[in-house]
């Protein structure tokens, strides 16, 4: 076992470090069933294309040259097409166990945040070329026709209500104002989302010209909403209460283990019956006041020793620190579990597992986890051994698995790790599965470094923890 301190003011480190600051493509997050994943694309698609279909044949050629008939069926096709992406973007964090396993959270989230500008975008469209289009029909000036629309049409209230919701939440998505707000607002603002789709679903049914005197379309429609709700309800509060009312997990321990990171003891039943693999997480609602109304992501520090579950966690926002005062006794309802960043994820016999920080705690779980034969090769970043949590735990995974263990501590400049540094640790990194766990800008940078030393995509695994 090993503990490696790297050299300061090293030429080749300098020259290494001036490569890596060159620009780099993004890390690619490899997706475990390439196949799966074309059926639901295309799928989606087709979905997407017979949405379309609805408006294109729900017109007439009469209607299109009519007065306002261009801009009407424009806002047609723009809300049946914003709509249908909104609900796609509610089933990608509905959490069904299949859609999970195939993309993994961060191909969710990826998946989530490319699709995002596009349902708001679409329907502010959808108002605008509405609006127009009955002004040009009506001829009565654009501040009057709106004035029209919102006290004389059914739902159009509502749903103008549920549109600026939906646009709340994407301008508090952008990255320059989500990085200045608490995450629990950001969390509470993204669950208007639901009660905007709610408000809307009455207006589209009611008054779209693809729906009006086609009963057929107003059922398949219908049910597609109701599979998606249904989808919501089961699995983000449905099974959570089942699941917890079948384990009872209640806290039984917090225990400091390091600067700002402490451990979650909770105690179960049953819980030789829990399905969770090293390296997976669960979205855990902790039932004590200020806390009970949110559920944070959180991976297990250790795999499941009936009748306990732990995590570990670091003061990072109000959630978090507010583990630290947990009282024993307090109930737990847990989510999940979630994640592919496990064993199962292999594609080599060899593994090196890399962490920093907080990240520390799925790897040691997955380093658990491992068979014996996968020869694991742990790095673990800190800035200094304060900051090495779970240091004694890892060491003994480690030697009872006779691996490597190399703690690089200092500052980033000094103990990092370059296209120099890493091949002189672990000779033959292009050769095993790289699991990386951290820091967002850490994981990318390591995620790009295992691409740039031949480590092939599929076998580069790392997962965000956060939805």
């Amino acid at each position: 076992m090993n503990v490696h301190r790297a050299a300061v003011g090293s030429p080749r480190r300098a020259a290494a470090a001036e490569r890596l600051r060159r620009p780099r493509r993004a890390p690619h997050k490899p997706v475990r069933r390439p196949g799966l994943v074309h059926v639901a694309l295309a799928g989606a698609g087709v979905g997407l294309g017979a949405t379309t279909a609805l408006a294109v044949t729900a017109e007439t050629g009469a209607q299109l040259r009519a007065a306002g008939g261009l801009a009407t069926f424009a806002g047609s096709i723009t809300g049946l097409a914003g709509t249908y992406l909104a609900l796609m973007m509610v089933l990608l964090v509905s959490r069904v166990p299949f859609v999970e396993h195939v993309l993994g959270l961060d191909g969710l989230l990826r998946w989530h945040r490319r699709l995002a500008a596009w349902p708001v975008s679409l329907l502010v469209a959808h108002s605008a070329f509405i609006t127009v289009g009955y002004d040009q029909a009506a001829r009565s000036g654009l501040l009057r026709q709106v004035a029209t629309l919102l006290s004389s049409y059914p739902d159009v209230l509502s749903a103008t209500a549920g549109l600026a919701l939906m646009c709340l939440a994407a301008v508090i998505s952008i990255r320059a104002v989500r990085s200045r707000l608490r995450r629990e607002t950001w969390w509470t603002v993204h669950l208007v989302m639901y009660l905007a789709l709610a408000l809307s679903f009455l207006h589209v049914i009611v008054l779209g010209p693809s729906f009006v005197g086609h009963p057929l379309t107003q059922v398949i429609w219908i049910a597609l909403w109701l599979a998606t709700a249904g989808l919501v309800l089961g699995y983000r509060l449905l099974l959570p209460v089942l699941r917890s009312l079948r384990y009872q997990l209640r806290v039984v321990e917090v225990r400091a283990e390091g600067p700002r990171v402490v451990s979650v003891i909770c105690a179960g039943r049953r819980l030789d019956r829990l399905a969770v693999s090293g390296g997976q997480f669960f979205c855990w609602r902790f039932l004590a006041p200020g806390l009970w109304w949110q559920a944070h992501p959180y991976s297990l520090s250790a795999l499941p020793q009936p009748p306990y579950l732990r995590l570990t966690v670091k003061s990072v926002g109000d959630h978090s620190a507010a583990l630290a005062r947990l009282r024993p006794g307090t109930r737990v309802m847990i989510e999940g579990p979630y994640g592919v960043f496990t064993r199962q994820a292999r594609h080599q016999r060899r593994v090196l597992l890399i962490a920093a920080g907080i990240g520390v705690t799925a790897l040691r779980a997955l380093l658990e986890d491992l068979p014996s034969a996968a020869d694991p090769v742990v790095l673990v970043r800190a800035s200094s051994e304060r900051d090495l949590v779970l240091r004694r735990e890892l060491h003994d995974l480690v030697r009872s698995r006779q691996g490597r263990l190399h703690e690089l501590i200092g500052p980033r400049e000094a103990a990092g790790l370059d296209d120099w540094s890493l091949p002189r640790l672990v000779p033959d990194v292009d050769r095993r599965d790289v699991y990386v766990c951290g820091p967002a800008g850490f994981v990318a940078d390591i995620a790009w470094l295992a691409a740039y030393l031949g480590v092939p995509d599929e076998a580069i695994h790392h997962e965000a923890f956060a939805l």
